[in-house]
């Protein structure tokens, strides 16, 4: 599970690196070999080489006519449907595996060269830098797009007023709650879930990664509820950067929130992304914010729980987590964009991609017509479908790589005894500092 959390952690490392890249004209000096490389064809298409690779260790590209780049662990869930779409269209198709951590830029480096691939597929908030880079085009989604599409879905991957890609799955936060030990499955406060935590008799009230560096992503759902922002918002609705809400009033009041649970020990350094699912699972605790992810284990652990909307403070702002959204996007440099426009209108179009990759890899899917499948066999999958129309997108500009390092650390020094308003105030400084 720790390394789902990094997924995100590392973005703005990622996101440094990859605009670094972009004004070396591809010097790949500075990036990590990824090792071996998979890949897939169909119709004569070659697996990319083996062992070979190119830019920056990223496999070298497989000779297909249309050639994907996903990560471990979508890459598999893909290939089957990837496959039978090039027969279906008489293309040679290669599904390529690029270590998840590398992927961005790797494919920033290799679409510079132009030996990339023509669709590449991540996180929707890598977008900002992606666009920045230079390394996407903007794709058309059909009509009938917001009929088929979640709203979340068509929101995280709108850019500036364009579309960047198709999305298929989304991620977010849920509370999980172990109903052997609490009568209270989906309070409807903070303030609720704390006395149930309590009245638990469980060594933990609530599961919620902190560590000693803290976890803005898990921690998101609290900031806002208690009146925290990221950025605003300018006139015509895109995210502002000059408008950073860290250090400000609302950033204030969210470290008021969070000193007062690191105090009640509601919150705890102690907690972090290695233990807080095993927490919850062998019964420490009460409830537990984590995303999908966890159901596995939660469901293996054997005891009745329940999926729920994360609650916010009485009298105060919903609590808000993030949502992520996974998404293919259309290489700038494509050797065939012809081709990987037509796999993205076709996959935005039809549910079947999108259902053979839930069955291979069980995301959130953002495809109205798979949700409705999977939520008659999969309620708390369904549940975090829904949490996630009124979560916010993971900011997808490129500052947001200033933020989680410092943010982390302030909530994390908070929640050990930190005075709140100066720690907070400092680490807003620190932010407006990087961001320039």
């Amino acid at each position: 599970m720790q390394i789902r959390r990094k997924n995100f952690l590392v973005l703005g490392g990622i996101a440094a690196s990859a605009t670094m890249l972009a004004a070396c004209g591809g010097d790949d000096s500075d990036t990590t070999d990824s090792g071996g490389s998979g890949g897939s064809d169909a119709g004569g298409a070659s697996d990319g080489g083996g062992e070979e690779t190119g830019e920056g260790g990223a496999p070298a590209r497989a000779d297909a006519d249309l050639v994907i780049w996903a990560d471990e662990e979508k890459a598999p869930a893909l290939e089957a449907s990837a496959l039978a779409w090039g027969e279906e269209n008489g293309l040679s198709v290669a599904v390529q595996v690029v270590p998840g951590d590398e992927l961005q830029a790797n494919f920033i480096t290799a679409n510079q060269a132009g030996n990339g691939p023509d669709v590449t597929m991540g996180a929707h908030d890598w977008i900002g830098n992606l666009v920045q880079n230079s390394a996407i085009v903007p794709i058309q989604l059909p009509g009938d797009a917001a009929d088929t599409i979640s709203p979340i879905g068509i929101e995280a991957v709108t850019y500036e007023g364009q579309t960047y890609g198709v999305p298929y799955a989304v991620e977010t936060l849920a509370l999980f709650s172990n109903n052997e030990l609490t009568d209270v499955p989906s309070p409807q406060t903070m303030e609720e879930l704390i006395a149930a935590g309590e009245a638990s008799g469980a060594e933990n009230i609530l599961s919620l990664p902190v560590d000693e560096s803290g976890d803005p992503y898990h921690m998101q759902p609290i900031y806002t509820s208690a009146g925290g922002y990221l950025f605003g918002r300018d006139g015509e609705g895109n995210l502002d950067p000059s408008d950073l809400g860290v250090g400000q009033e609302g950033s204030l009041a969210a470290a008021d929130k969070i000193a007062e649970l690191g105090e009640q020990g509601v919150l705890k350094n102690s907690i972090t992304g290695d233990n807080s699912i095993s927490l919850f699972t062998d019964g420490s605790a009460a409830y537990l914010i984590s995303g999908p992810w966890a159901l596995g284990d939660v469901r293996a652990a054997g005891f009745d729980f329940t999926v729920s909307t994360i609650p916010g403070f009485e009298g105060m702002e919903p609590a808000a987590p993030f949502a992520g959204v996974n998404s293919f996007y259309v290489a700038s440099n494509a050797q065939n964009a012809g081709f990987a426009q037509q796999f993205m209108t076709d996959v935005a179009s039809s549910p079947d991609v999108a259902k053979a990759m839930y069955e291979g890899n069980p995301l959130p899917p953002v495809n109205l017509t798979v949700r409705e499948e999977i939520g008659a066999d999969d309620a708390e999958m369904l549940q975090f479908a829904e949490n996630a129309e009124s979560a916010d997108p993971m900011p997808a500009i490129p500052q947001m790589a200033a933020i989680w390092g410092p943010l982390g650390m302030a909530q994390a020094n908070i929640v050990g005894g930190a005075d709140p308003h100066s720690t907070m105030e400092s680490a807003g400084e620190e932010i407006a500092a990087q961001i320039g």
